[in-house]
């Protein structure tokens, strides 16, 4: 097949998810095309079934805001048309599912049909897409897709309790490529961080506040009174220079570490005990599926999808949004040298059902469903 790919280039989950769903793709044989603004940051190489199209997007006088959106449905039919694409896959559905519809509508007009996916990723739908100023736009793009998916039951439910969408959702959950995420020989590293042994905790993220990461370091402060530990920070936004004063304030500036941006995150989860993820909103939780894939258990919030892989009392332990103590309770008790190993073992496994082998397929069949209807009502 040729595929085409619309995502945002950036670290954020959906980027991420698509980038890598992508090369995952092309690895199979099929021929891949990217079609965003800059290089997405996880396209870190390219092969002869890999293409990149950049949406050149051009400033006027009369425009306060370059129209992003019209520059995207321009590019997306100029690549179809002449990459002869069987298939359109948009990540996140603003600005990206309404621009396709655009894009559909004018290649109809040259005879040209090309099937439209859509997935859905989260602050698509339960942030940006609720504001009144987008709903509209919204729903009617996911209801004119020809195929739309969702990264968790949660998320769909969320979806069709907050839209009033027609179309089916399939959900296809994310997934892990095993081959880069696993655990990694980094004792020197380990050493280095833990000089004496002390349990490692990390986090990553983008840093808003949906992410908690207050709470993060609140656990932390909490978890250190009773075991000698170090907090590894992963990640930089706007609640950075707020957390960096609460270490102070807290006085626990030498045992935390804030890394910033980085690429290789997998580094650091190979020497990481726990992986905390508290956030208030989380659709599906990447970055904990991340961590689990190098042998790391997670204790996370309760919140959307994330209990839908993070399962209670095996892999780690999800507790209320917010509940310092009760996370604390449980890090101490996964943290412990009896039940440590247990929990590590229990977080890969877990992970290997998210492996990107067991998920590719389940698109390969989604993308032949959605042209095979669409050919079929063009008839």
């Amino acid at each position: 097949m040729k595929i085409g790919i619309v995502c945002y280039p950036t670290f954020g989950g959906s980027g991420v998810v698509a980038t890598e769903l992508g090369k995952a793709l092309a690895k199979e044989g099929h021929e891949v095309h990217f079609i965003t603004y800059k290089q997405p940051t996880r396209l870190d190489f390219l092969s002869e079934n890999l293409f990149y199209h950049e949406v050149d997007i051009k400033s006027y006088p009369l425009f306060e805001h370059a129209p992003y959106e019209l520059a995207l449905a321009s590019k997306m039919v100029n690549v179809v048309k002449f990459e002869e694409l069987d298939v359109l896959h948009v990540h996140y559905a603003i600005p990206h599912a309404s621009a396709a519809y655009m894009a559909k509508q004018i290649l109809k007009t040259q005879r040209i049909e090309i099937p439209v996916v859509t997935t859905l990723h989260g602050t698509d739908i339960t942030l940006v897409g609720k504001d009144p100023s987008y709903e509209p736009v919204v729903t009617f793009s996911i209801n004119q897709s020809d195929g739309v998916t969702a990264v968790s039951e949660d998320l769909k439910r969320a979806t069709y309790d907050h839209f009033d969408i027609q179309n089916g959702i399939q959900v296809i959950p994310n997934f892990i490529d095993l081959d880069r995420f696993k655990k990694q020989r980094k004792e020197h590293f380990k050493k280095a961080i833990c000089p004496d042994d002390e349990k490692l905790l990390v986090h990553t993220s983008n840093f808003r506040k949906v992410k908690r990461v207050e709470d993060v370091i609140r656990v932390f402060y909490e978890v250190r009174k009773v075991v000698p530990a170090k907090l590894l920070l992963v990640g930089d936004g706007p609640e950075r220079d707020k957390m960096e004063r609460l270490c102070r304030e807290l006085g626990t500036c030498e045992d935390t570490r804030f890394l910033g941006k980085l690429d290789a995150v997998e580094e650091v989860l190979s020497v990481a005990d726990l992986f905390l993820i508290p956030s208030e909103k989380e659709s599906f939780g990447l970055a904990a599926l991340e961590a689990m894939a190098c042998e790391v258990p997670v204790l996370s919030s309760d919140a959307g999808g994330i209990p839908e892989l993070n399962i209670d009392g095996v892999t780690g332990f999800a507790c209320k949004v917010g509940d310092i103590e009760g996370m604390t309770e449980k890090a101490l008790h996964i943290l412990s040298d009896e039940n440590l190993p247990a929990f590590k073992k229990r977080a890969l496994a877990r992970a290997k059902e998210f492996d990107v082998s067991n998920i590719l397929p389940r698109y390969e069949e989604f993308y032949k469903k959605t042209i095979d209807k669409t050919l079929s009502l063009s008839k």
